[in-house]
Order: structure tokens, then sequence, then C-alpha cells
């Protein structure tokens, strides 16, 4: 018993220690060496966060990361229904291509895209941090709407067809409704991960485009431990809201389907 609460108090620690940090960081007004705690508390950063750049950073944010997901979703529900549904030669192989960009480091993978978006003038633009969102956003997105599909019976379609609809009517009457579940998990999912990208903003959207993990990133870098701490908090509020109603959506049998082929 006394091992498993050191064990949990040392997992809260862990969890709430860093948090603890960035709210104590985040109301402090003075805070000087060698004084524990800050000798002076207040609101005056959390204002001028908001009456500063932030609040066009976190709008920018929230829209980047809405498109990446309407965009993942239209391009990855029929591809992960026919992958799902249908023998396709080099299955594993397809689905090996997608996984791709998240097996190698994102540094030398988002610089070779760079370049690339160099010669297309795509770089400092909305259109060129959306496409380099959608690089690692298309993965979690084929991968978890493939396992949906595939824990959706293949037998209630046969059925439906058999009684006389077409496979297009039957997709839009009983395999979609049935999936709407597992695509919203897979929409928060692929939200939370454009809301949190930041390699991929620095590289492609500096100077123009700053979201908010590279505004964050800026203040953290000029030691404004402050501006840093809120930017933080407020990316870390609406990820745990938004964990919390995926867990909700997401099936534990779409996780044991994850990955088979």
């Amino acid at each position: 018993m006394a091992v498993r609460l050191a064990i949990y108090a040392f997992s809260l620690f862990l969890i709430l220690g860093p948090i603890s940090s960035l709210v104590i960081w985040s109301f402090a007004e003075k805070w000087f060496w060698p004084h524990t705690l800050p000798q002076q508390w207040g609101f005056l950063y959390w204002a001028k966060v908001f009456d500063g750049k932030m609040l066009h950073s976190l709008t920018l944010s929230f829209g980047i990361a809405f498109l990446v997901t309407l965009i993942s979703i239209l391009l990855c529900l029929p591809l992960s229904y026919l992958i799902a549904r249908y023998r396709i030669p080099a299955k594993s192989v397809l689905l090996l291509i997608f996984l791709l960009p998240q097996a190698f480091p994102q540094l030398p993978v988002f610089t070779n895209a760079m370049v690339l978006m160099y010669k297309w003038d795509l770089v400092g633009t909305l259109t060129g941090v959306t496409l380099i969102h959608l690089v690692g956003a298309l993965v979690f997105s084929v991968w978890t709407m493939v396992s949906v599909f595939q824990h959706i019976s293949a037998s209630l379609e046969e059925a439906a067809v058999n009684l006389g609809a077409s496979r297009l009517r039957t997709f839009f009457t009983i395999t979609l409704p049935m999936a709407v579940p597992g695509i919203i998990a897979s929409s928060l999912l692929v939200f939370l991960y454009s809301l949190d990208e930041f390699t991929g903003s620095l590289l492609i959207g500096a100077p123009f485009i700053t979201t908010m993990p590279v505004f964050m990133y800026n203040s953290a870098m000029g030691y404004e431990m402050q501006t840093a701490s809120v930017t933080g908090l407020l990316l870390m509020l609406p990820g745990i809201v938004l964990l919390l109603l995926m867990q909700r959506f997401m099936k534990s049998e779409y996780m044991a389907a994850f990955g088979r082929g």
C-alpha cells in the first residue's frame, strides 16, 4: 500500500510540478533571486498577453487547426474506407507510406519540405503552414479512420445491398452513422496535433505566420517567462478539454483494430 501511494505521489509530482510552475510564473509580477516565491502577484502579464499579439496568434492557431482537420476528414474519409473494405495491392505498404513522416525526426523532414516550399513561394504563407501541418495530420487521420471502419461489420453493408440499397446509399445511411464517434475522435486528435505543432510552423510560417506554439517559443527565447507561461496555459486548457472529449468518443474496439491490415 505504501509503495502504491508513493508511486501515485511521484506521478502527481511529475504531472503537476511543471503545471504548477507555469501557474506561478503566470501570476508573478516580481520574482527575483533568492526568493522561493514571487514577491508580487497579479494579472499584469495576463492583461499584457491579451492586449498584445497573442490573441491574434491564438485565433490563427485555432483557424489553422480547424482547416487542417476539415481537409483531413475530406481526404481521409473515402481513402480510409477503401483501405479498410477492399483488397488493395500492397495495402500494408500504403499505410506505411502514411506513417513515414512520423518514423523520422521532424526537423529533417520539415527542412526538406521547406526547400520545396521555397520553390513554390509558400514559405511564410497560411497555405504553406496548413500543408506542413497536413504532413503529420494525415498520419493520425488515416490510421485512426481505417481502424474505425475495420471495426464496423461488413455484413451489415452486405445485408443492405442484398435488400436493394446501392453501395453509396449503404455507406451514407449505415456505415457513416456508425463511424461518427470514431470520426469525431480522429478529428479531435488531428485538431490537437495541429494546434500544438511547432517545428513545421516555425520553419514554414516564420516570420509572417506566428501560431501560439511559435509565440510561446519567441517569448521563452526572450526570457519573458511570464508571457510564455500564460501562453502555455492557454494552449494547455483546450488540449485538456479536447482530450476528455476524445476519451468519450474513442472506443477500445477502435484501438484494438488500430494498424490492423
